[in-house]
């Protein structure tokens, strides 16, 4: 069992959408599991949204770019993607496969798009997924809040399951505590 940190979307434009106290929470969060992963020589990747023209994540723009306060390290690579999901017609899955990983430890960015899609992916790929419930956001709905979201997504993804591989969804302190992180 080899574990990657994956983080997804954590880009300015997006992270300014967030409410203030679940961005603030949730960026502490990945830091913690970032020191972690990077003290443990875990494998850190970080997914990286191209947004159309207009988009707060259009791509090359100012609000495109990987949030300050969980900028990549020199070696962690950047797949950019132009859909939810982290696989589709990008070079995830082979960065996975090269690097020997079959674990994946999922945050970021947003909770009802790319967080849900990727992690039903990942299991379908054959890797077990670990997502830090703490540790992905959204923002308000006409319909929910953002923590509501987040709470919804926590609550449906765990357990979730496709052969023999599932998402099981876990808080950082515990994601810290039962060193899941492996080099």
């Amino acid at each position: 069992m080899k574990a990657a940190l994956l983080i997804i979307d954590v880009q300015i434009g997006l992270v300014e959408l967030m409410p203030v106290e679940l961005r603030e929470k949730v960026l502490a969060n990945i830091a913690a599991l970032l020191v972690h992963a990077r003290s443990s020589k875990t494998t850190v990747l970080y997914v990286q949204h191209d947004g159309a023209e207009g988009h707060p994540l259009e791509g090359d723009t100012p609000g495109w770019g990987i949030h300050p306060s969980v900028l990549p390290q020199r070696g962690e690579a950047i797949v950019r993607k132009r859909a939810s999901d982290s696989f589709f017609e990008t070079t995830l899955g082979g960065e996975l496969d090269a690097a020997g990983i079959t674990n994946l430890i999922v945050a970021g960015g947003m909770t009802e798009y790319c967080i849900d899609t990727t992690c039903r992916r990942a299991i379908s790929l054959g890797y077990e997924v670990m997502l830090v419930s703490d540790g992905h956001l959204s923002r308000d709905s006409s319909v929910l809040s953002a923590a509501q979201i987040v709470a919804h997504h926590n609550l449906i993804l765990d357990g979730f399951a496709a052969g023999s591989h599932a998402v099981h969804v876990m808080p950082t302190k515990e994601v810290l505590a039962n060193a899941v992180f492996h080099p």
